[in-house]
């Protein structure tokens, strides 16, 4: 299984782009979450993996975020549901707006969509409800992961949702809290402005 790939970026034209790692070039399609984040070509990137097998093709799928690439393995166990309309739901909707979905029964808000009909968004809230806990979503009354609360935040502060993952995602230091990676993300923000 291939976890990650960290190259430079040489092409990319939504879904798929091209990283360069160390002279061996992969295809990789991604979500339109994961392209908004992406610097220009000639950039190096780190993207999460899934690679899908089948019978006529080895398909190399890359996320941004390892939330992304959580919900996508989630989303392919879901009845119905393969890696091409899991891209589309991700392309379509954020992590944390697709978890909010499930945990308020929303299907409404689901099959507003490309692809996803009143029976898959049923679907969707009912089978994904049980694996929200996994999936990083916090229950009611538990704490919620650092990144994604800081990323609630900066929303609030009136950043746009791919705004606000991209600025995290430049912090690579995975232990800091809610408010130190806050803190760095917004001191960024006013470095390059």
């Amino acid at each position: 299984m291939i976890g990650f790939l960290r190259g430079i970026l040489v092409r990319k034209q939504p879904p798929h782009l091209v990283l360069d790692v160390q002279g061996v070039g992969y295809e990789v399609e991604a979500p339109m979450s994961t392209f908004y984040v992406l610097p220009e070509a000639g950039a190096e990137i780190l993207l999460h993996t899934h690679l899908v097998v089948r019978e006529d093709a080895h398909i190399l799928f890359g996320f941004g975020s390892e939330g992304e690439r959580r919900l996508f393995r989630a989303l392919l166990r879901v009845n119905g549901v393969g890696p091409k309309l899991a891209l589309t739901i991700l392309s379509g909707i954020s992590v944390e707006g697709f978890l909010a979905c499930v945990r308020e029964g929303d299907s409404g808000a689901l099959t507003r969509l490309p692809g996803i009909g009143k029976k898959t968004a049923e679907r969707l809230v009912i089978e994904m409800r049980d694996r929200l806990e996994q999936l990083g979503a916090s229950p009611a009354g538990s704490n919620p992961h650092p990144r994604d609360e800081a990323q609630s935040a900066l929303v609030a502060l009136g950043y746009r949702p791919q705004e606000a993952q991209r600025m995290l995602q430049a912090i690579k230091d995975p232990d800091l809290s809610s408010e130190e990676l806050i803190r760095r993300a917004l001191q960024s923000a006013v470095r390059a402005g």
